[in-house]
């Protein structure tokens, strides 16, 4: 692509301004002869032009399809032409195991949970900035409901005790929590044996 047309392609997205995706951006042609723009490196590592802009920005309200679910707060999406990674914003699900290590209770139960919710369906976005691994901080929505919160109501997941965005209100989460715990749901049912994600990470991770 010529130098001409990336800064056309560049202004077209600033316009449209919305959701801002930090990190490096590959440009590749596919055997088919299509252009790909991703913050993922093209399949097999194969031929791409590694794009120089600081941020690519999306615009506001557009839908993505899910990849990949990871696990109760993580998935891999696309749409318009991307294909990156989103930690869902504000709510931390229980463990799977890591080289061999046991899955904490519950993780499962968090990813069938997430998989119930997102089942081909299509989500649009209200981003938080970036966090760890390259992964975009955001609250998805299918329509007009908050997935992160459903998670939290269903007691598979329960408020990110690290630091937050300030920008993020985390007040309607805590109350979710309130009467999860309260109802005694999904993972809370252990009662005393109840092991935050944020501790199991510190101690298996």
């Amino acid at each position: 692509m010529s130098p001409l047309l990336k800064t056309i392609f560049f202004s077209l997205f600033a316009v449209l301004a919305g959701i801002i995706l930090s990190g490096s951006i590959y440009l590749w042609t596919d055997t088919n002869g299509i252009q790909h723009f991703s913050n993922i490196s093209p399949p097999e590592n194969g031929p791409a032009e590694q794009l120089s802009e600081e941020k690519f920005i999306l615009p506001r309200g557009h839908q993505f399809t899910i990849v990949k679910i990871f696990d109760g707060d993580t998935i891999q999406v696309k749409g318009f032409g991307l294909k990156f990674t989103i930690r869902l914003v504000g709510i931390d699900t229980p463990e799977f195991g890591k080289r061999g290590q046991k899955n904490q209770p519950y993780s499962l139960q968090a990813k069938q949970k997430l998989t119930h919710l997102l089942q081909k369906k299509t989500i649009s976005l209200k981003q938080y900035g970036m966090g760890k691994y390259n992964r975009v901080l955001a609250e998805i929505f299918v329509h007009e409901t908050n997935i992160n919160l459903e998670m939290v109501r269903s007691g598979l997941a329960e408020v990110y005790r690290g630091k937050r965005s300030k920008k993020f209100d985390a007040a309607p989460y805590f109350q979710a929590e309130k009467r999860a715990k309260q109802s005694r749901k999904g993972m809370w049912i252990q009662g005393a044996d109840y092991t935050s994600p944020w501790q199991w990470r510190k101690k298996f991770h």
